[in-house]
């Protein structure tokens, strides 16, 4: 093993922040150059910056600190490990239930699991207890790693002799706003192996838990995903959305920071200012927290609630659909509030007017 103290006179020491899974299980870093272990104490914490750095010569010590950074286009390329493959793999919306038969079989059959900020810690305490588990989490002003390293690292371990399936775990769905085809696209240009398996994406998973249909005959014959995390701005994500269909569910991913330019842009665009909206904080989890409002109170309400990402967002008159759209006067609506609400859901379908198999809002 080399040395860390010439990459450290060379490049300096930049310590990465580590979620442990539930279990407070041991979450191991590993270049090219070194193999370290840390532990923080709950995956809850926020991110610490580790100001140490510790060399270790194998996985039987327990060093407390993080690895060093080395960037990752200075580690040299190795020769093509033929029998490996990069897997990547969707969890879901958060609620461990969700996860595929198939996405549990590759994190117990895993060697090396990347793993993003949303992975729940209860869908990392499925991991295999031997695989190496790398955190390259992403949050708002703060990247562990760029998108170009974590390609970088998915080349390394697939180029190690002992690795056979590396996972490259994902919140909701590896193609849907999350990169996938990039990492995918990279990794083929590289003659490695990349198979991805899909994840229930949050608007289908969080809609279906709030009782929200993205669609419904009568009430939304269509349903559009956007991302409100563009470099170009909302106007951007919102394009082609100059004559906005009020028969469309809009769904907005990563949109919680520009709340208030979506909802200027809707109404312009020709949407009503009391569409109604979902605004739903960690959706399908314990945590989950949801503001129900009109269009032209979302920026108001998510600050009034303080709702943190991720927050998914949903637009459209399927939202007064569920249960919880009655509660929609209260700063937010918690898990047990919705399981108060499930026993009046009769009454609340009584409020609406069926005619021929379509519902029709009642006034």
């Amino acid at each position: 093993m080399h040395s860390l103290a010439g990459f450290i006179g060379a490049f300096g020491a930049q310590a990465l922040p580590f979620a442990p899974n539930q279990q407070g299980r041991f979450i191991h870093t590993q270049h090219a150059t070194t193999v370290t272990k840390a532990t923080i104490p709950s995956y809850r914490s926020k991110l610490w910056l580790m100001s140490s750095i510790q060399e270790s010569d194998s996985h039987d010590t327990e060093p407390s600190f993080s690895t060093l950074r080395v960037p990752s286009s200075l580690i040299p390329p190795k020769e093509l490990n033929k029998s490996a493959a990069v897997y990547l793999v969707g969890t879901g919306p958060g609620d461990p239930e969700l996860l595929t038969i198939k996405a549990l079989r590759l994190l117990q059959q895993a060697d090396v699991i990347l793993y993003d900020r949303l992975v729940s810690p209860e869908i990392l305490s499925m991991a295999s207890t031997n695989a190496v588990m790398v955190y390259v989490g992403k949050a708002k002003g703060f990247h562990t790693r760029t998108q170009t390293e974590i390609h970088h690292l998915l080349r390394q371990y697939a180029s190690e002799p002992s690795h056979k399936v590396i996972v490259r775990l994902k919140g909701g769905d590896p193609y849907v706003f999350g990169r996938g085809g990039e990492e995918a696209a990279y990794l083929r240009s590289c003659g490695i192996r990349v198979y991805a398996v899909p994840g229930i994406t949050s608007a289908a998973g969080i809609g279906a838990d709030l009782g929200i249909p993205l669609t419904h005959r009568g009430i939304a014959n269509g349903c559009r995903f956007v991302t409100g995390h563009l470099k170009d701005g909302m106007e951007q994500a919102v394009i082609g959305l100059d004559s906005a269909n009020p028969k469309e569910t809009l769904v907005v991913y990563m949109g919680l920071g520009a709340a208030k330019e979506l909802a200027e842009k809707l109404v312009e665009y020709g949407l009503r200012s009391d569409t109604p909206v979902a605004a739903v904080e960690r959706g399908t989890t314990s945590e989950q927290r949801i503001v129900f409002c009109a269009l032209d109170k979302l920026e108001e309400r998510v600050q009034k609630a303080k709702l943190e990402s991720p927050t998914l967002i949903i637009i459209g008159d399927v939202v007064t659909l569920s249960p919880g759209w009655k509660l929609r006067d209260m700063d937010w609506v918690e898990r047990s509030d919705l399981e108060d609400q499930w026993s009046d859901e009769v009454e609340h379908l009584k409020s609406l007017e069926f005619n021929n198999g379509n519902v029709q809002l009642a006034p």
